[in-house]
């Protein structure tokens, strides 16, 4: 028996997003199936959490973006989000639309496509087609369904056979005021033999407009490819964030996540590989600080398929204050992907009495020629370490703070673009000295 779902969004007013956008009619109909699948679905289980005790209704209303003709338009708290090096690739989405978007005349001539993907249902839409929602599912969950009936702007990135990006490609998701709504999806298909290195920010301005990001990411790297994807998460208290992230890796192709959960607010993220292919590989690098009140949710989980596919995972949080974490690691190897081997390690330091987290592994084996191993631990400040630094002159508080970016060191050092990385210490540290 199911029971009556009131949900933040209408029939006629996904009808009329769609029509705002000249949609083809195969995404008009994905959207009101969504909205469909929303109404009957039951909110996600999440581990120790009681969701519905979260205000899941304020996604907010559409609201179309002026476009800007420069960067140096917007606030300088989005101009500090990238530098000069991103200027040649570039896309920003304010609240529900993009407002700026440029690929450098290399990665144009070699036949890449970077666009919002509004844009790219109407003008590719033989390559959006086949891919979009396949890797994530709209009736997985009610979170998914609902993004597919309200998603808007979002990104395509295409990357044609044997093209090699050079350069970096950044996309900038920013929110603000009260009302305006925020589901961007990304698509990014990588042909064989390709490579590239995506960087996104997701970022609210100013400390107002509490409500509901749902995103969406869906990567598909094809045989012998290689995508770089680095995300960084950094929404104010009041808004709740919601990311579902999935890779579909084909035969020798790898995929590599770098993933900073740095909200304020609760947070729900799920990332994960389905490594298809035969010798296809991932990696997945996550931090996450958490402070005040907040309620973390973070899931990674590498799903072997092919032979002889590889996944490293490692996860680390940092909890101060009142905060708490639930962060899985889940590695399923499943019969037939001889060969396979799937690492994964889990840590969570808590700085404060009241802070909490949990760490679980889980490994989910229906193969036996394979190789499996995972660590995890939970656990405070060792005393030992900061009277080691304050013997040496160092002040107790610098101390701490030395051993938590010690700790989150494994996975910031690989960042792939050092702006990337400044910001993400930057970040770090903004947290820590709330």
């Amino acid at each position: 028996m199911s029971t009556q779902t009131f949900l933040p969004v209408d029939r006629d007013a996904v009808h009329a997003l769609s029509e705002h956008n000249k949609e083809p009619q195969w995404v008009a109909e994905l959207r009101l199936k969504g909205l469909e699948l929303a109404e009957a679905l039951e909110l996600p289980f999440v581990e120790k959490t009681k969701l519905d005790r979260w205000d899941l209704s304020r996604y907010g209303s559409y609201q179309a973006a002026d476009p800007i003709g420069s960067v140096q338009e917007l606030p300088e708290e989005a101009r500090s989000l990238f530098g000069e090096s991103f200027s040649n690739s570039l896309l920003i989405q304010r609240n529900s639309g993009v407002v700026y978007n440029k690929l450098s005349e290399a990665a144009l001539a070699q036949g890449v496509i970077f666009t919002d993907l509004e844009t790219a249902a109407r003008d590719h839409e033989e390559l959006v087609k086949p891919y979009f929602m396949k890797a994530v599912e709209q009736g997985e969950n009610r979170f998914t369904a609902l993004h597919s009936a309200v998603w808007s702007g979002g990104v395509f990135l295409y990357i044609p056979k044997g093209v090699h990006v050079e350069l970096p490609v950044q996309s900038v998701f920013l929110t603000d005021g009260e009302n305006g709504a925020c589901a961007p999806h990304v698509l990014i298909v990588a042909e064989a033999d390709s490579s590239v290195v995506y960087v996104e920010n997701v970022v609210s301005l100013g400390e107002e407009g509490g409500r509901v990001v749902n995103s969406v990411t869906e990567v598909f790297a094809k045989a012998g490819a290689k995508v770089q994807f680095a995300s960084i998460h950094s929404l104010n208290a009041s808004i709740t964030d919601l990311t579902c992230r999935r890779a579909v890796i084909e035969n020798d192709a790898r995929v590599e996540w770098i993933i900073g959960e740095m909200n304020h607010g609760n947070a729900i993220s799920d990332t994960t590989s389905l490594l298809k292919g035969n010798g296809s590989s991932s990696d997945a690098k996550v931090i996450c600080v958490g402070s005040g009140e907040q309620k973390l949710s973070l899931t990674t989980r590498a799903v072997h398929f092919g032979k002889a596919s590889d996944s490293d995972m490692i996860t680390r949080a940092v909890m101060r204050d009142g905060a708490t974490a639930i962060i899985n690691g889940i590695t399923k190897i499943e019969k037939g992907a001889t060969g396979a081997n799937g690492q994964q390690t889990e840590k969570v330091l808590m700085l404060s009495p009241k802070a909490r987290g949990d760490a679980n592994p889980i490994l989910l084996i229906d193969e036996d020629d394979v190789k499996a191993g995972h660590a995890a631990s939970v656990g405070q400040v060792n005393p030992e370490q900061v009277y080691y630094l304050m013997s040496r002159g160092i002040p107790k508080e610098t101390a701490q703070k030395l051993i938590v970016y010690g700790f989150l060191a494994p996975v910031v050092s690989e960042i792939p673009i050092a702006k990337i990385e400044d910001q993400l210490n930057a970040l770090v540290e903004r947290k820590l000295e709330q």
